[in-house]
């Protein structure tokens, strides 16, 4: 895969720079990060869903490219909507870490009301930042002063706030039997192995060949880079 591009796709919350561990494991290939919309330094839209997300992702990459796609969580369900060639871009093979691909009422009902709440603002950088590692599931794994941290908040008129725009939640639950059939990329899905949010039992019902990363939870590109990297042969 020396001739391919590695596309590293963060989760909801997260930011580029999430992968700066699974980048170091993977030097000497190809590799491109970018941040989502409404996300980091990505931009904002009006609404946000997979395909509004996925076609202004593909408008920021190269058409004459084949990629390999390493998404976590939202960024995996990203990762096979791209792999569907409905976005002009030849994406040869799709990992998605993670992705919760069951959802109950209450919870579609609750990420549709988090989308609906307005801008939270803080006085200090200290503070948003602090606010920005709970919400992305980063406290504890990352330090504050890491570029992952650091770009989870922007001043604005002297106040601070999270580079997350609130509105993002309202992507929602993704159709994952829709997306795995038309995905026409191979696909690997991935899970660690202490994450609440997917199942053994979930993943079996899509993909019965599934990963599973000993040991770790919702955010192994983070906690295990080495271990997420040796998925993308």
């Amino acid at each position: 895969m020396s001739d391919v591009t590695i596309l590293l796709i963060h989760g909801l919350g997260g930011n580029s720079h999430v992968w700066s561990g699974v980048r170091e494991h993977l030097a000497g290939r190809d590799v491109l990060a970018l941040d989502l919309a409404g996300h980091g330094e990505g931009r904002r839209l009006a609404r946000y869903d997979v395909g509004g997300m996925t076609a202004d992702l593909a408008s920021r990459l190269d058409p004459t490219r084949r990629y390999a796609v390493l998404g976590h969580s939202l960024g995996g369900v990203i990762g096979l909507a791209l792999g569907s060639g409905w976005f002009g871009v030849h994406v040869d093979r799709v990992v998605g870490v993670g992705i919760k691909v069951a959802w109950t009422d209450a919870e579609r009902e609750y990420v549709a009301a988090l989308a609906a709440k307005p801008v939270a603002w803080f006085e200090t950088r200290e503070a948003a930042i602090e606010r920005y590692l709970k919400v992305a599931g980063l406290m504890g794994l990352v330090l504050a002063d890491s570029p992952a941290a650091l770009s989870g908040a922007i001043e604005v008129d002297g106040r601070w706030r999270t580079t997350v725009d609130p509105a993002t939640p309202g992507v929602g639950a993704p159709d994952m039997a829709s997306l795995l059939a038309a995905c026409q990329a191979e696909v690997v899905l991935a899970r660690g192995e202490l994450d609440p949010m997917v199942s053994e039992a979930d993943l079996d019902t899509l993909v019965p060949g599934h990963v599973t990363l000993a040991g770790l939870g919702h955010n192994p590109h983070v906690e295990s880079p080495h271990s997420v990297a040796q998925l993308m042969r």
